[in-house]
């Protein structure tokens, strides 16, 4: 088994950990590749696969089929009065705005 080491590093109380990838992870992936790192994180009580790193945006985006998923309220969205510019170049104004729990890390074996 070849190990890939990724360029970043995760800051976890001033310690540095390596943030590192097997072959495993590369199933389905032709090297050499511009691909995003895409992750499964537990976001709140739920295991949410697939989800897009993108560290040139300034917002996360969570769209509403995928909120509904969660099962949160809708009354725990904080109203937000600013509208986005859509991917297409629209104007798109937000559902509201909330902070939710993640937990990142090992996976328990």
């Amino acid at each position: 088994m070849q190990q890939y080491q990724h360029s970043k590093k995760l800051k976890i109380g001033g310690d540095e950990e390596v943030i590192s990838f097997s072959e495993t992870d590369y199933e389905g992936v032709h090297l050499p590749h511009n691909d995003p790192v895409v992750v499964t994180l537990q976001v709140e009580l739920f295991t949410m696969k697939r989800i897009l790193i993108d560290s040139r945006s300034l917002a996360d985006i969570l769209y509403k089929h995928a909120f509904d998923q969660l099962r949160i309220p809708d009354d725990q969205l904080r109203p937000v009065k600013t509208p986005l510019m859509g991917f297409a170049g629209e104007m798109v104004h937000p559902l509201g705005s909330i902070d939710l729990s993640v937990v990142a890390g090992m996976s328990p074996r």
